[in-house]
């Protein structure tokens, strides 16, 4: 499945209906008074957070999401049926903006959230509402209030426990693939993966779900590379593994040059927890590790995981260390949402 995180759509809500002018035509009923009914009201559109999606892809397919309009009324005081409601499935960490793409309009971060992005038009009154004291005839009747309409943009950051970080060709997506069941593109050169790519990690009788991030380079939070966009997923992590190519010439550099684009980029991304591991140690000898450890921790100042994401060597300790991370995590917030 092709991965999309961004769309534009078009929404419109359906007009109401049209009141009725009619009047009562029985035997013996001489001056029958009015009794043309009311409009039914337009069809609203709503987004609704669903389950099972991950990506916007079906909005390159289509765009405009229109509501029927309201049946009009009829004589003999009947009213007019109310549109159905048209329902827009997105993926949940699904962002709603307005067509300047910066006034939010709503964020749905859980499955069955709904926001209405268009109310349907009220219909429009028969003549039987216009009947008066002084007007026993009216021949008036309401055609109907206008729906709403609007350019919305969908943007998507993915909903992961977990998000893992680096440089291109850090081995991110090799990890990804042995600790899960997702299939991302591998190859020996850099932005192998284009896309963000979700995997479920079951350890201990519990499961939390890791999303490769793809590569970052210096400038990335200014749109350089493949994108600032990108970083935009991380927002929802929880914690963050961030893999240091063990084979690079300065680990250091490389720490701080991702460390850097997530302070410069903002939003609470430099303040998340960390996971460091220094990857690709299959590639080294024990004293180059024993060194690159050593600067790595310099750097980091925080204890430095030894990986191989090839032969899975620190494969079990890295898993653990980020599981504790999230069920601290899930518990605080099960305590808060108990609280409120």
């Amino acid at each position: 499945m092709k991965f999309l995180d961004e769309a534009k759509i078009f929404v419109k809500s359906g007009d109401g209906g049209p009141g009725a002018v009619a009047f009562r035509r029985e035997k013996y009923v001489d001056m029958g008074g009015p009794n043309g009914g009311d409009g039914g009201r337009g069809g609203d559109v709503i987004a609704e957070a669903a389950e099972g999606l991950n990506t916007l892809i079906d909005f390159r397919y289509r765009q405009h999401f229109k509501a029927d309009r309201g049946e009009r009324g009829m004589g003999k005081d009947m009213h007019g049926a109310s549109a159905e409601t048209v329902v827009i499935k997105v993926p949940a960490g699904t962002q709603i903006f307005e067509d300047d793409k910066e006034t939010l309009v709503a964020d749905l971060t859980k499955p069955g959230q709904r926001i209405l992005l268009a109310r349907g038009g009220d219909g429009g009154r028969g003549n039987a509402a216009f009947k008066s004291s002084t007007n026993r005839a009216p021949r008036k009747a309401e055609p109907g209030w206008p729906g709403e309409e609007r350019w919305l943009w969908l943007r998507l950051k993915l909903i992961a426990d977990a998000g893992i970080v680096g440089l291109p060709n850090a081995g991110k997506s090799t990890f990804l693939s042995i600790v899960s069941h997702a299939k991302p593109k591998i190859a020996d050169y850099p932005f192998t993966t284009l896309h963000p790519q979700l995997g479920v990690v079951s350890l201990d009788g519990g499961e939390f779900v890791l999303a490769d991030i793809p590569g970052l380079i210096e400038g990335a939070h200014e749109g350089k590379g493949i994108g600032d966009r990108f970083l935009g997923h991380v927002e929802r992590c929880r914690v963050l593994l961030h893999l240091v190519d063990g084979t690079a010439d300065d680990v250091q550099a490389s720490y701080r040059t991702i460390r850097g684009e997530l302070k410069a980029y903002g939003h609470g991304l430099a303040e998340k927890p960390e996971i460091v591991a220094l990857n690709k140690i299959d590639a080294l000898d024990a004293a180059a590790v024993k060194e690159k450890q050593t600067k790595l921790r310099r750097s980091a100042r925080k204890p430095v995981h030894l990986l191989s994401g090839v032969s899975g060597q620190g494969r079990d300790e890295v898993l653990q260390a980020l599981f504790a991370v999230i069920q601290e995590a899930r518990e605080a917030e099960r305590r808060a949402q108990q609280a409120a």
